[in-house]
Formats: structure tokens, sequence, C-alpha cells
């Protein structure tokens, strides 16, 4: 498998605690880049040490030509930690990025303390669709389908409400390199993580949004039911991307989840 060279920002904490030392590590959805997280870093990085990371293809990362798997993406993120000398990390995954956590927590246990799966699912659909999609994008560029994607990431009073909001969403679409996100669709589109669900031990904490068209609350709560442990919080209104919406409400849940397991003390 080639790793890719990860962009990446990491913030020492303001404030000196007993949780100081705890590292939580930011992954974003596909389309993204880390600059979706810019509110949970303020909030965060006041207490614990915070790391957002784009994905391989997306923000700052490397691209790597071809399909890609949830697996060498999550092999991505262990040679990011790896360099840092990081030995365990909180881990926080959006859509695509909470796929890399659920492969973080089956295959890398020892490297967690906490999983945080937000907007997320064990498995993205069927394949077709996201090969028809990563094929449309290697021929139409980005702009075939930057629209469509924002628009799913808030809620539509959201939208209505805050076009400067929506400008900037498309724009962080748009700037995503084609090649980069076909490649990552093709990673969802042969995700499949439903079996190994129950071989998750640590504490998980699951954040859906009421009106998510992609992964509703029952894609949770599906995640939940195979791993066994864990609670589901809603947020309303929410869509895809509640980094936006939420944003308060996301870094509450995220700060609580992380002081709760501190030194993964509960498995």
């Amino acid at each position: 498998m080639m790793l890719a060279s990860l962009s990446y920002e990491l913030h020492e904490p303001t404030k000196r605690s007993a949780a100081g030392d705890s590292t939580v590590l930011l992954l974003g959805s596909l389309g993204s880049d880390r600059s979706m997280w810019s509110e949970q870093v303020r909030a965060l990085a006041q207490s614990f040490r915070v790391l957002a990371v784009d994905l391989r293809g997306h923000g700052g990362s490397e691209v790597i030509d071809g399909p890609s798997t949830a697996e060498e993406l999550a092999l991505d993120i262990v040679s990011v930690i790896d360099s840092l000398e990081i030995d365990r990390v909180h881990m926080v995954g959006l859509s695509l990025g909470g796929a890399v956590a659920l492969e973080m927590g089956i295959r890398y246990p020892e490297r967690l303390d906490s999983l945080a799966l937000i907007c997320t699912s064990a498995k993205f659909g069927e394949p077709q669709p996201w090969l028809d999609r990563a094929t449309l994008v290697r021929k139409d560029g980005m702009e075939a389908v930057a629209n469509s994607v924002a628009s799913r990431w808030v809620s539509p009073g959201k939208a209505e409400a805050s076009p400067e909001l929506m400008a900037r969403l498309e724009r962080m679409v748009l700037a995503t390199p084609a090649e980069g996100y076909a490649s990552a669709c093709e990673a969802l589109a042969t995700y499949d993580v439903r079996a190994e669900l129950g071989s998750i031990k640590a504490p998980v904490l699951a954040i859906a949004g009421a009106d998510d068209p992609a992964t509703p609350p029952e894609s949770l709560q599906e995640i939940l039911d195979g791993i066994g442990h864990g609670r589901l919080v809603v947020l309303d209104p929410a869509a895809h991307v509640p980094t936006f919406e939420q944003s308060e409400q996301l870094s509450d849940l995220l700060q609580q989840h992380v002081l709760d397991n501190v030194g993964g003390s509960r498995w």
C-alpha cells in the first residue's frame, strides 16, 4: 500500500489541565478540508492537544492517482501520529472521516482512547453510484457536483438563511482536487465494516443530524447496535456536516466525551 503525505495542523492546549496530554484527532467529510473544524478546534484546544488532518486527496494533502480504500486512509493517519510520536488519540470522524475512524477502531484499537462518529455509516449504500460519481468528476471536474454536495451539508432552513455560508461551502468543495475526490468515492464504494463492528472496544459517541439525507440517525444507530455500546445524540436542526450549523453544541459534546474517557479508562 502506498502512503500519502498528509497536511495537518497541531494545536497545543491553551490551558494546562489533567487532560492536557490528550490528543483529539479530527477527520472531515468527503469534499472538505480541515477548515470545516475551525470552531471545534478553537473550543477543544483550550483543554486538549488538537490535531486536524486533511485526508489524502483533500485540502493540502497529497493526491495519489487511482482508487483508494478506507484501510489505506487509516494507514495514512497511523503514519501521521507515528511521525508526531503520539501513541493514542481521541478520534473524531465525520462522514468519510467516520469511516476512517471505524477502520482505526477495528484495525488499530491500541491507538484509540475513544471514538466520536459523526454523520457516518458502516456502509455507504451500493457501489455503483459512488463509481459513477468518481467517473463524473474525473470527466467534468468538481463543478459537476459542488452545488449538490454543499446543499446536503446544512439543513434547508440554514441554507436559505445563510447564502454566504453556502457560497463558502461550495468553494471548499470546488477546491478539492477532482482525482482526490474520485479516489475517495471509490474507497466508499468498497467500504463495508458491518460484520466487524463488534470488535470495537473503545468508548463511542455517535452524533447524527436530524435532517441528514446521506447518513440519517438510523445509520448511526446501526453502528452502535453493531458495536454493542455507545450512545447516540441527534442534533436538530442539522444535516450532514453539523460543524457549521451546531458548532457550539457539537464542541460541547466532543469535549465532554473526551473528558469522560481520558486515558481510555473505560475499556
